[in-house]
């Protein structure tokens, strides 16, 4: 379900009005706790947050003439999912969310390699989400990044 949304109002204006308030609510959530340096663009159709050019010169190193991707919200077919590269590229902070999860939320953490799948709106533990954002600078994620995923 990739939007062709180019705004992140436009997303979500698009959006069914259950699943609007919801996403708009993790948006806010992230937003409030994002580390400073950190942009929100359309990516992928999706609500995007990733280290500008400005910050990472080299980008993506997928397609380097894109920023470098840090967080994606968006709602699919079944769920809403937040990806967070963070969790995919750190075992450590991987490990303290899974065990933190059930503290915040009554249903089963359903989640794959970045991506956490939400099926019920009211099952988002937005405290947790927005923990899990403050935990990693632009400078963490950079580092984090390169150890991860590029090779020297």
């Amino acid at each position: 379900m990739q939007s062709k949304a180019v705004t992140p109002q436009e997303y979500l204006n698009e959006l069914p009005s259950d699943r609007k308030v919801a996403v708009e609510k993790l948006r806010d959530t992230i937003l409030e706790n994002l580390p400073e340096g950190f942009q929100e663009v359309m990516g992928y159709g999706m609500l995007g947050y990733v280290v500008p050019h400005s910050i990472y010169p080299k980008g993506y190193h997928c397609d380097p003439k894109l920023p470098l991707p840090f967080i994606n919200v968006a709602s699919q077919k079944n769920f809403v999912a937040l990806y967070h590269m963070g969790i995919y590229a750190n075992a450590t902070l991987l490990d303290w969310f899974v065990s933190e999860y059930p503290k915040h939320s009554k249903a089963k953490l359903d989640m794959g390699k970045s991506c956490i799948r939400f099926k019920k709106m009211d099952d988002i533990p937005y405290d947790l989400i927005a923990e899990l954002i403050r935990k990693i600078t632009v400078q963490d994620w950079i580092s984090g990044y390169e150890n991860a995923f590029t090779k020297a």
